[in-house]
């Protein structure tokens, strides 16, 4: 593939039975792919790790209008026509809703340990703050109280992608510093009320994605930016990137202050952040390709990480962003330095970087033309590694493990959770195809095997959750893409192991 322009393809990193169904008979070759586990197992890491998996409220639940909930940014974009493949909808995803024990049974059965889910703030508070929807609250203490009935550990994560409408349309939402002390309230609340069972707290999910595919080009809700950089009809691609994510990390900060001044000694819990991190590789060994994967290192992960282990924001980005970029008061970095007790790294995939040439400079600044910096797919014509679904989804394993080494060598060597890691077929494969997932397996298990590597040397790695459970809503994808180790039929929403669920099954059993 030809060199094309790096935001273009972050954009797109988005990302998610008591009775098992009765499947044919597997044939040898399956057999034989399912009972290889490249020699992992639950013996290859360390005592006490958690194995899991991960899906976000808005892609799993359904139930999106009904029994008081209110909607958020999400529901309101989706009505965009064309917006999403098939104009498809979260109101009824794949119902977990109502189907969630059989889901936690599923977990159960294939040897989990965790599982990773998001509260829907708008399903707690529909306005966004004040009346509760005890409906809602509900709700999550059923799945909470059935998880760990089934022995599955809850680790619960405050914010995926969907703030209330209602706080959007009351003050601009993550534009306001307002959303810090209602993010703060929103987090106490689920602290208060879920905290004596759930002990693993997440404040957001990928806020880099938040402010950059929501601000930057308009790719998500709310779908703001400058007109140069996406079909919006108001934003400014230059400034509001930064401003939210800024508001993002001291909503973060707030809301982890709350829990260990108010919460901690009695819970005794841990709360930290999911950020995603694509690693980015230089294209040559020239010093201006490896300036721009540093970069590009630093506007991704950086952006969000650098504040919360030194205080503050990278120094290239003070350097290249300047007066555009905001500053945290002495009080607001005694707040965000420290603010996590682990740290969740979503990763998938690599790309190579490079500086470009001859690029014209734009009109107006915005944050993806501020990394200077392009990506390829392939280096002397040969593919960075096997291509998923997805277009911007290649299978480099050795890529993260050079991302969980630059997170240990670069921070510190933090508690760190590889909360998200996973590949994707197309949404319209059938049943047989679906269920006989071999890329996936040789995925999970190349992958897995780097992390082994990193932990080994080292990083203090403590708990891996595969993306996702079960196919559900992949936002702007709609139905078009499968991530699932469980295939669901969208007619009629019924759960089919794949082949891969069959190998964690296998690789974590406990005998």
């Amino acid at each position: 593939m030809g060199k094309i322009n790096l935001p273009l393809l972050c954009y797109f990193l988005v990302f998610s039975l008591t009775k098992w169904p009765t499947f044919a008979t597997p044939t040898s070759k399956t057999d034989n792919n399912i009972n290889n586990n490249g020699g992992l197992s639950r013996k290859s890491f360390p005592k006490g790790f958690v194995f899991g998996t991960a899906t976000s409220a808005y892609q799993v639940e359904g139930m999106a209008h009904k029994d008081g909930r209110g909607p958020s940014i999400w529901d309101e974009f989706i009505k965009k026509p064309g917006i999403v493949a098939g104009n498809a909808t979260g109101e009824v995803s794949v119902d977990q809703y109502h189907r969630y024990k059989e889901d936690v049974d599923i977990m159960a059965n294939l040897n989990m340990d965790a599982y990773r889910f998001s509260i829907s703030w708008s399903r707690i508070f529909p306005e966004g703050a004040g009346k509760v929807n005890w409906k809602g609250v509900a709700y999550y203490n059923r799945l909470i109280d059935y998880l760990l009935t089934r022995g599955i550990t809850p680790y619960a994560n405050l914010y995926h992608y969907d703030l209330p409408l209602a706080l959007e349309k009351k003050y601009k939402g993550l534009l306001s510093p307002n959303v810090v002390k209602d993010f703060a309230d929103y987090a106490d609340f689920c602290f208060k009320t879920f905290g004596d069972r759930v002990k693993n707290w997440f404040t957001f999910n990928e806020p880099r994605v938040v402010a950059a595919l929501g601000y930057d080009n308009g790719f998500f809700a709310p779908g703001r930016c400058s007109k140069e950089y996406g079909n919006c009809t108001e934003g400014n691609s230059g400034t509001e990137p930064y401003i939210v994510a800024h508001h993002l990390i001291l909503s973060h900060a707030a809301a982890v202050q709350r829990y260990r001044e108010k919460y901690f000694a009695k819970q005794k819990g841990r709360i930290g952040i999911l950020l995603d991190f694509v690693w980015y590789e230089p294209l040559t060994r020239g010093k201006e390709d490896n300036y721009a994967a540093q970069r590009a290192r630093d506007f991704h992960v950086g952006w969000f990480i650098h504040p919360i282990v030194y205080g503050k924001y990278p120094k290239t980005m003070q350097n290249i962003v300047g007066e555009r970029l905001p500053k945290f008061t002495p009080e607001e970095v005694k707040m965000v330095k420290g603010s996590i007790d682990y740290v969740g790294i979503n990763q998938y995939t690599a790309y190579y970087m490079y500086k470009p040439h001859l690029q014209s400079k734009p009109k107006t600044r915005g944050y993806q033309q501020d990394w200077d910096a392009g990506f390829n797919f392939t280096k002397n014509g040969v593919p960075i590694g096997p291509q998923a679904n997805s277009y911007w989804l290649y299978e480099v394993p050795w890529g993260l493990y050079k991302a969980i080494n630059y997170i240990k060598e670069r921070y510190g060597n933090p508690t760190v959770i590889l909360s998200e890691n996973g590949m994707d077929d197309p949404g319209n494969v059938t049943l047989p195809e679906g269920l006989h997932d071999m890329k996936r397996i040789h995925y999970y298990k190349s992958y897995l095997s780097e992390l082994k590597k990193a932990i080994d040397e080292g990083a203090n790695v403590v708990g891996y959750f595969a993306w996702s459970l079960v196919d559900n809503f992949e936002w702007r994808l709609g139905y078009t893409s499968r991530f699932g180790i469980v295939y669901v039929d969208y007619k009629d929403l019924k759960r089919y192991p794949k082949q891969s669920a069959y190998w964690f099954k296998k690789m974590l059993s406990r005998d």
